[in-house]
């Protein structure tokens, strides 16, 4: 959990911590904006949709997205956890290259997916490896990341704030499930 920004607490009940705060929740079915983080261990070439063959690189992946519709954030991110052979959003086609570590997420009515991309993007050693993923309905140059070495949580939510100072509180789901009763 360390390589992105948050840390195991001593309870022993789960709980990721930060600063003395607690982070890690389950998700819920409310409307908000969220990323997966995918890490990729070893390079290979996966074909996106309409977008084509994407060389994918060892790593750590964000992809924004946000969940308005029925289920709401829990939903989307156990559709994207469990993967499908019936591809829907970009995403879809890279899910099976790596594994879920974890969701940062947010209940909010605002979408803050664009927002939230552009931050991600603009911190230490993004790259953005496939020109329009996950940005089909917006302006957005993409809304997946690259890195080397995923970034803290910390650095995202500095971003975050600077570019829209009222936000949601950012949480932090585990890679796998661990999802709110409803």
């Amino acid at each position: 959990m360390s390589r992105i920004g948050a840390r195991q607490d001593e309870s022993g009940q789960g709980r990721i911590t930060q600063g003395g705060n607690t982070l890690m929740t389950p998700l819920r079915a409310a409307s908000g904006t969220y990323v997966l983080w995918l890490s990729v261990p070893v390079p290979q070439t996966v074909t996106v949709g309409r977008l084509g063959a994407m060389t994918v690189r060892p790593g750590a992946y964000a992809y924004v997205g946000s969940a308005f519709g029925p289920g709401g954030v829990r939903a989307r991110v156990r559709r994207h956890r469990a993967g499908t052979t019936a591809p829907h959003w970009h995403i879809d086609y890279l899910r099976p290259a790596g594994r879920v570590d974890q969701v940062w997420h947010t209940y909010d009515p605002e979408r803050r997916e664009c927002t939230w991309a552009q931050a991600l993007r603009a911190l230490p050693g993004a790259r953005t490896p496939a020109d329009g993923f996950g940005a089909s309905d917006c302006r957005c140059t993409a809304h997946l990341v690259h890195w080397a070495c995923a970034p803290t949580l910390a650095a995202f939510r500095e971003r975050v704030l600077r570019a829209a100072p009222v936000q949601a509180s950012i949480y932090v789901a585990p890679g796998q499930p661990h999802d709110a009763p409803p």
